[in-house]
């Protein structure tokens, strides 16, 4: 009888890899995603009624606004510095969260978000 070897599987190196180009993949189109935040909720509706007048005048598609969970920040305190240590009190800090995503944005409307001017207690952040 004959006795059988054991094949052992080929090693291919990184370099002797054919890549092959992706037949299925789907062209991914560019979108900017703007975050606003801001402690009053009414500054941060007209700053986003201010982007979504801009984008409808540049003719660009917008996604949103997309309202997030509103962050609350509790703080507690002493009434009194040393003696009434259960004399307390609470503060909170709400901070007001909206997503946009402009689709397919062009030159125009990333110049006109750059020099958009918002009230001040909004914090906005844009990424491509």
């Amino acid at each position: 009888m004959l006795a059988k070897k054991a094949v052992s599987p080929k090693i291919v190196k990184k370099s002797e890899k054919q890549e092959t180009p992706n037949e299925g993949a789907v062209a991914v189109m560019p979108k900017l995603r703007i975050k606003l935040k801001a402690y009053d909720h009414k500054i941060i509706d007209s700053s986003v009624r201010q982007i979504i007048d801009i984008a409808n005048r540049n003719g660009v598609e917008i996604v949103g606004p997309v309202p997030l969970p509103t962050e609350v920040l509790k703080y507690t305190v002493n009434r009194s510095t040393f003696v009434h240590k259960n004399a307390r009190e609470q503060f909170e800090m709400r901070v007001h969260k909206r997503i946009l995503d402009v689709i397919s944005p062009n030159e125009h409307i990333i110049e006109a978000l750059r020099d958009l001017n918002l009230p001040s207690g909004v914090d906005i952040s844009i990424k491509i």
